[in-house]
């Protein structure tokens, strides 16, 4: 058995064999080389705790479910539990550099989570069908389908670990979750999670914490502005790329900026995976110090941005960016810097962001109701309306972004 001390939870137990495999392998250790939060850390620069990091404390709150569920009389094979906590272990297996953030610049149509499931199935077959399991019950294949919501629901241990993890790093208390109060409060019926009525202020408590996290946090408009600079150096880079421009960059950098990636180059040949586990934020940073002294104007400035946090003004409003409200800034910017509209267009971007603090479409969070009735939680709870109109289940801003002069 192995121990490591987490600062939420204290000391987290690791067994011998497939777990601690696991956790030695390559891809895993990969991931305490990308962020957790990307560039969430211009805004809280104590935010620095990796993907590695949130993966150990999944795991250890799918264990602590498990015995939960177990000490309630459900009866869960070992099998099953060794099986759940790999699939804890593997969920972000799949993320790229700074985490969400490059998502569709490397590749075309294919998000993470594809190829989270195309790393595990790599790994099931290196590890001779060991994964099998896991990957049945990640994939929600399993006949105990509350195995597979402790990994993905709207109340999973993945939601309530970045939650707290994030809160702790980042010092917004607003985030914290009472996370040991919510699992004693979950049960099984019928192979489904529900949760005990008498648990449902801590539901509440849950859902407006991640409310709360993703507008103070995850979508700050700093965090969303550092990105859009990220995300357009790297755009800028691959043009010029395909122009035929040398470019210093890693190996696996360099395969795709100089390659057209589709999902179909994923499915169609392993080098493009084996390119992108090698992937991570140490390949984005090196380049980046690279590219400020690069000729072209528009790599080299875009990077000292990110590098020296010389990041884009953001400015939030209630309706989308019109197509005149964005030519109009970028004729105004491109005289101000000397560009044309083509070089200035990288310096100029919208974005609409939508979130849901309760989704009422997908599978709902089911209440246990001390008469033995099961409800969903939109229909009992005051803070939540069934409304899809409603402006408590769904928040939409629109960002504008540009260089500042």
């Amino acid at each position: 058995m192995s121990v490591i001390i987490d600062p939420l939870y204290g000391f987290i137990d690791f067994p011998r064999g497939l777990i601690r495999r696991l956790i030695n392998h390559p891809y895993f250790q990969r991931l305490d080389r990308i962020r957790q939060l990307g560039t969430s850390g211009f805004v809280y620069p104590s935010a620095q705790h990796t993907r590695k990091q949130h993966s150990l404390g999944a795991y250890h709150l799918v264990s602590e479910a498990l015995r939960s569920l177990i000490s309630k009389g459900q009866f869960i094979f070992d099998s099953e539990i060794e099986a759940t906590q790999a699939a804890l272990l593997m969920h972000d297996l799949g993320h790229g550099p700074y985490s969400h953030v490059l998502e569709f610049v490397f590749a075309k149509g294919i998000a993470h989570e594809e190829i989270t499931h195309m790393m595990m199935n790599r790994l099931n077959k290196e590890f001779n069908g060991e994964l099998t399991l896991a990957l049945q019950i990640f994939k929600g294949q399993h006949p105990k389908h509350f195995l597979h919501e402790l990994i993905s629901s709207q109340l999973d241990m993945d939601r309530l670990d970045y939650l707290m993890r994030d809160s702790f790093y980042t010092g917004v208390r607003e985030g914290s979750v009472g996370a040991e109060r919510l699992i004693k409060m979950l049960d099984v019926r019928d192979e489904h999670l529900v949760i005990h009525q008498k648990g449902m202020y801590s539901v509440e408590n849950y859902l407006m914490a991640r409310r709360l996290m993703y507008w103070q946090v995850y979508l700050h408009k700093t965090t969303i502005a550092a990105e859009e600079v990220l995300r357009n150096a790297l755009l800028r880079a691959k043009r010029l790329a395909k122009e035929g421009k040398q470019l210093f960059c890693t190996p696996a950098l360099h395969y795709f900026l100089y390659n057209d990636i589709a999902k179909e180059t994923f499915e169609n040949s392993s080098k493009c995976l084996d390119y992108y586990i090698q992937l991570d934020d140490a390949d984005i940073l090196s380049a980046l110090k690279a590219w400020r002294s690069h000729e072209d104007i528009v790599l080299n400035t875009l990077a000292n941005n990110f590098l020296n946090r010389n990041l884009f003004k953001a400015e939030v409003f209630d309706a989308p960016i019109s197509s005149e409200q964005l030519q109009c800034k970028k004729e105004e910017l491109a005289k101000l810097m000397g560009l044309t509209i083509d070089q200035v267009s990288y310096f100029v971007s919208s974005r609409s962001v939508s979130k849901e603090m309760y989704s009422v479409t997908a599978e709902g969070i089911k209440v246990l109701c001390n008469d033995g009735e099961i409800k969903d939680f939109a229909t009992l709870s005051q803070i939540i309306s069934t409304d899809n109109t409603a402006t408590s289940i769904k928040d939409t801003k629109h960002y504008l972004f540009y260089q500042r002069a």
